[in-house]
């Protein structure tokens, strides 16, 4: 087996079964990658010099194709259904024995990394791909080991990516060709049928969606997080396309991270190593940093170029609304070193909210946060996920049910102590619509929610007057510096006021439905919090 790039460490990846490859290259840097890319033909050069690639027949995640192997780590643990889905351990042999078939003969790229920035957690990662642009993906989105670290790496998991493998469900126990499949006994991802790299992120956070809070005493947090002046952390949850990336990369504040956190007795941590941010629609003047970050090195999914040039069009969705750009974080300049801050002082939860009814900014009690985290309400936006092409409403716990193995009541319990513990502000921004539902109304103005958000992070909200939502409970400020006071109230921004309540109770009832099958497990205090829907469920 030919080997070349950095030396590999001392352990080889034919204990995966992989003895029998073409070729492996370990570790290879950005360059030699993004080379390997275009000469193998899958892969150019914009005029930035980040390369582009075409992730094929998936531009986005496929949950239904998501399994969790039942063994006995995970039977009594994960809660089972139609997110977790269970799959047979002796099924997943048989199809990881026919994935290293499928490899054996290839070339294959090597990459030793870790997640977790706290030390106390570190999870060191070895991926196995098919295709270069795999192995750069994981090098901008995962911690990066040093050379010595590589010398003398021993991986706890394992990720074995080939996309160009397809899945017989009569076979394999698949839905259909394409997979991702977590085993916690014997620590590996399995994807295949796939090209599209958000699984490889996506499968890891939710293995540690797993580990941290059920073996380690921490809650992991599908949110962004940055660092102020000051030292005040934020967090900011939410759904992809609700703008955590975009609100979080804030010129005047460091960023920890945009998407993956731990938070334990001593600080909140990132789980990456770099940023995976949606690019449609992406201008310099609206998000200078993430612009500015696509350079060389950084990988962009399923563009679109300007006729006759190498500029990406960012406003062409031909191919998918989910275009991507992964990039290491330190291709931003105001980062926090380490990707390590204090407690929270403020928490945003962002909803992009098609029915244009809850306020673009409210603030939250306890019980409240506790309700609206636990819902997990938004619209899940175009591109997302496989199939989606408009907003549809939503209900995701903790604002990424689709990697959160534990029931949901786990991960609430864990924040509502650690908000009594540490008086966090807790706040709900609607990255949304106003002035009516979707295709009706307008997107809430970037600037606004930015302008909303920062006021409440410097104090400005805390002596304003506030007005009670109707129908939601919600405080809303009656004035916000560089915000005009009638979208505040998001009924006032509506011509039909009896079609903005209709809309509003129907929103309500959703939430209450969708509650039903929490309430079980919630307390009086998050019971109350519901809103007051009049029609009868």
């Amino acid at each position: 087996m030919n080997e070349y790039g950095r030396k590999a460490p001392k352990a080889s990846i034919s204990t995966l079964g992989l003895g029998n490859v073409a070729a492996a290259y370990w570790n290879l840097d950005p360059a030699q990658l993004v080379e390997d890319n275009i000469i193998r033909g899958e892969g150019v050069l914009t005029n930035t010099g980040a390369l582009a690639v075409d992730t094929g027949e998936f531009t986005g995640r496929s949950p239904k194709d998501r399994f969790i192997v039942e063994d006995e780590i995970t039977k009594d643990a994960v809660w089972w259904g139609n997110i977790n889905i269970k799959f047979d351990a002796d099924k997943f042999d048989n199809l990881y024995n026919r994935v290293t078939a499928y490899l054996a003969g290839k070339e294959v790229y090597v990459r030793d990394a870790y997640a977790c920035s706290s030390e106390k957690y570190r999870m060191n990662l070895r991926l196995v791909a098919e295709f270069p642009y795999s192995s750069l993906f994981a090098y901008n989105m995962f911690l990066r080991p040093s050379e010595e670290e590589i010398m003398n790496f021993d991986p706890e998991w394992s990720i074995v990516c080939a996309p160009g493998f397809k899945a017989d469900p009569e076979i394999d126990g698949t839905r259909q060709h394409n997979f991702a499949v977590m085993n916690f006994s014997k620590k590996i991802l399995l994807i295949g049928g796939t090209g599209y790299t958000g699984e490889i992120k996506k499968g890891i956070f939710s293995a540690l969606n797993f580990i941290l809070p059920h073996q380690k005493n921490v809650l992991p947090m599908h949110c962004s997080a940055n660092v102020g002046k000051d030292g005040d952390t934020s967090l900011f949850f939410g759904l992809s396309g609700t703008g955590k990336t975009t609100l979080s990369s804030d010129p005047n504040r460091r960023l920890i991270g945009d998407d993956e956190h731990g938070w334990d007795d001593d600080s909140v941590f990132n789980f990456e190593g770099g940023c995976y941010a949606k690019c449609i629609d992406l201008t310099e003047e609206n998000e200078p940093q993430i612009f500015n970050a696509i350079k060389f090195g950084a990988l962009l999914e399923n563009i679109n170029f300007k006729e006759g040039s190498t500029e990406v069009d960012y406003t062409n969705s031909d191919k998918t609304e989910n275009t991507r750009v992964s990039y290491p974080i330190h291709h931003i300049n105001n980062i926090q070193e380490g990707s390590i801050g204090g407690h929270p002082k403020n928490i945003f939860f962002l909803t992009c909210d098609a029915y244009g009814v809850l306020p673009p900014i409210s603030k939250l009690t306890k019980g409240q946060a506790m309700y609206h985290f636990i819902s997990g309400y938004t619209a899940k936006v175009a591109g997302t996920e496989a199939g989606i092409t408009e907003p549809q409403t939503a209900f995701s716990a903790c604002f990424g049910a689709p990697f959160m193995p534990l029931h949901p009541t786990k991960y609430a319990e864990m924040l509502g102590e650690k908000m009594d513990k540490h008086e966090v502000k807790v706040w709900l921004i609607n990255t949304g619509w106003s002035g009516g539902e979707y295709g009706i109304g307008s997107r809430i103005k970037l600037r606004y929610t930015r302008d909303m958000i920062t006021a409440a992070l410097e104090g400005k909200l805390d002596n304003v007057d506030f007005k009670e939502h109707e129908v939601f409970g919600l405080k809303m400020p009656t004035e916000c510096p560089n915000v005009p006071a009638e979208i505040l109230n998001p009924k006032n921004t509506w011509d039909n006021k009896d079609g903005y309540d209709r809309k509003a109770d129907q929103l309500a009832v959703a939430f209450v439905e969708n509650f039903r099958k929490f309430a079980d497990y919630a307390n009086d205090e998050i019971m109350a919090a519901a809103p007051k829907a009049s029609a009868t469920v």
